[in-house]
Parts: structure tokens; sequence; C-alpha cells
């Protein structure tokens, strides 16, 4: 059995495949399906994800300070404010730097002689304020409450709802994506598994000798694994192919049409999508070949 190399076994996998062609094409259908409906739910999170650090508004909260309150203690209430978990970043926006601020937006609208009669009770018109960035939206409300209790903060301004809702919109869509994938992925294996199983009963009689004459159990199994193995490296390329165009398809629609919404490129996903494509193919092509072989075994 020495003489027999890897081609010999990789020649036999394709041998299985050729065989039982339907349900081969049945195998990578529902495979490439799969990974399919897997890679568009991936990237239709990564791009939420993307989109809500784009829209820096969405993550921020203004937090106001009583006009009160000492330069002392406006710096100690930044240090409580950066003091608090979810927070990744803080900007204190002066009460100077609010005036002109204002001054530049609503100088060209005929406000200009308004703003130097202001320009002496600035610290008493404006407030000092900070801009709190945070990072996870499912404890915006927490840090909200907490903010909001800080002495000398006399107004929070936060987008919670909208937060709360991309958040919960994304909950949903990745709840959706793992009982498709689970779906899929069962349905995959069991297709595969009666592919490589008429593979096997149809060289029952070839496999009977072989055992008579002394073959090693993983001397006949290898070409039906190879042949699982192939099924999956046949699904996974095929399904990146189809996700590439349809990916395209869509960026391009979305772009002509909906130009306030950013969409990633393909390309920086792309070499990432391969290998996950490629590497899920695999797997559930040798786990469905080696499930349909168990019972062989113990026999």
């Amino acid at each position: 059995m020495r003489r027999y190399s890897l081609f010999y076994f990789i020649g036999q996998g394709f041998s299985g495949l050729w065989r039982n062609g339907v349900m081969s094409f049945a195998s990578i259908t529902v495979l490439v399906s799969c990974l399919v409906l897997m890679g568009s739910f991936g990237l239709l999170v990564y791009n939420i994800d993307y989109n809500l650090n784009e829209m820096s508004t969405l993550n921020e909260i203004a937090v106001f300070v009583d006009q009160d309150c000492s330069d002392l203690q406006v710096a100690d209430i930044s240090n409580q404010i950066r003091s608090l978990a979810n927070v990744s970043e803080v900007r204190h926006i002066t009460k100077a730097e609010t005036f002109e601020q204002e001054k530049q937006r609503l100088g060209l609208d005929g406000y200009t002689e308004l703003f130097d009669m202001l320009e002496e009770d600035k610290n008493e018109v404006y407030l000092d304020t900070f801009i709190v960035s945070y990072s996870d939206n499912s404890r915006v409300s927490t840090l909200e409450y907490q903010l909001s209790h800080i002495d000398g903060v006399t107004k929070v301004n936060c987008h919670t709802e909208v937060a709360q809702t991309i958040e919960e919109l994304k909950n949903g869509i990745i709840l959706v994506f793992t009982w498709f994938l689970v779906i899929l992925f069962v349905v995959s294996i069991f297709v595969i598994m009666n592919t490589i199983k008429l593979t096997v009963y149809a060289r029952r009689q070839e496999i009977s000798i072989m055992r008579y004459i002394g073959a090693t159990d993983w001397f006949i199994v290898l070409p039906f694994v190879f042949q699982g193995l192939i099924i999956g490296l046949i699904a996974g390329g095929a399904a990146f192919i189809v996700e590439k165009y349809l990916y395209n398809y869509i960026l391009n629609l979305i772009t002509a049409d909906f130009n306030i919404i950013s969409v990633i490129l393909f390309d920086t996903v792309e070499l990432p999508l391969l290998i996950a494509f490629l590497g899920i193919g695999i797997l559930t092509g040798i786990l469905g070949s080696s499930l349909s072989l168990g019972k062989y075994l113990k026999a």
C-alpha cells in the first residue's frame, strides 16, 4: 500500500465526486448558500459598526457644567468623567471656545454686532462643556445616569434612544445570522454525509475486497475524506466569488443612491473573508465525511 501517494487519494476523491455528481452538486450548492449568507450577515454587522464609528455625534454625550463652577471645580468634574467606565475620550470646550464657535457659525448671518456686545459677558452667557465619547452602546444609559449625578453638572445631552436602537438592530441581525448559520451548517453536513454514504455504497464491493486483502482503515477512509475536503474547497471558492460580485453590486447601488451611508470596500476584507470561507468549507467537508464513515469504521 505504500506505493500510493497523496495524489492517489486526491484522485479517488475527485472520482467519488464525479460518480455522484447530482449529490455532490447539491452538497456544494447548499454549502455555498450557507457561506454566502454567513458572509453577507457578517459584512452587514461590520458595516453597521463602521458607520456607527463614523457618526461621531451618535456616540458622544454633551455634558454642560454649572455656570457658577470655578476652574478648580471644572477640573475636578473633568477628572470624575475620565474615571468612569465606558468613557473612551473626553474633550473640554471652554466658555471662550464656545463663544468663538458660535460667533463663526452665526456671524455670517448678520449677528456680528450682537457678538461684539456679548464679548465682555461671554463667561456669563456660555457654559463649559465636556464632549464625552463612549465605546459600548449597551451601557449608554448607565453612563448618562452617572454623568448627570456629578456635582456641578447642570445638563446632559445624549442620543440614548438612537444608540440603543442601533444596538438592538445589530443584536437582532447577529441573532438571525447565528440561527441561519447553525441551520444551514447542519443541513450542509447532512447533505455531505449522504453524498459520501452514496459513494461508500457504490464502492462497497471494492471496499470489501480491500479489507479482505489487508488494507488499513485509513487507506480506505482517506479517499472519502478527500472527497469531503474537495467539496468544501470548491464551495468555499465559489462562495467567495459570489459574495464578491454580490457585495460590489450592492456597494454600487448604495453609493449611487445613498451618499450618507458609508460602505467599506471589499478589498479591505477580501483576504480574511477568503480564508474564512475556505476554512469553514474544508471543516464542513471533513466533518461531514468523517461522520458518514463513523458507522463503517465501527463495523
